[in-house]
């Protein structure tokens, strides 16, 4: 069985957000999982721009990992530029998430 993780962050709750980044950047530097990818989507993407400190953990979890937040939401709440700056890939994620969910990844949404 392998052990790979879709953490999603959606949530705009920054005490939810700050808990999925501090998951998923654990299970990376900890070795926890085999594999482990996070994607921002949704009100959690407002956030990046607007909550320092969900932007510097962002920022700190860019330090390990290549996160993506989904473009069509941050180009439509102008925020793309902000989110890229941190470290962040900015791209559509439809099926990227769909294929990392193929792909055997275990999605955990926060």
């Amino acid at each position: 069985m392998t052990s790979k993780v879709l953490v999603i962050i959606a949530s705009g709750n920054p005490d939810k957000a700050l808990a999925g980044m501090m998951y998923a950047r654990n299970a990376i530097v900890h070795e926890w999982m085999e594999d482990v990818q996070v994607v921002f989507f949704g009100p959690s993407e407002e956030l990046l721009s607007s909550n320092e400190q969900v932007a510097k953990s962002a920022a700190a979890l860019a330090d390990v990992t290549e996160p993506l937040a989904c473009k069509y939401i941050s180009d439509q709440q102008e925020t793309s530029e902000d989110i890229s700056g941190l470290g962040i890939g900015v791209k559509y994620v439809g099926t990227v998430v769909s294929n990392f969910i193929k792909e055997g990844y275990v999605p955990m949404v926060w």
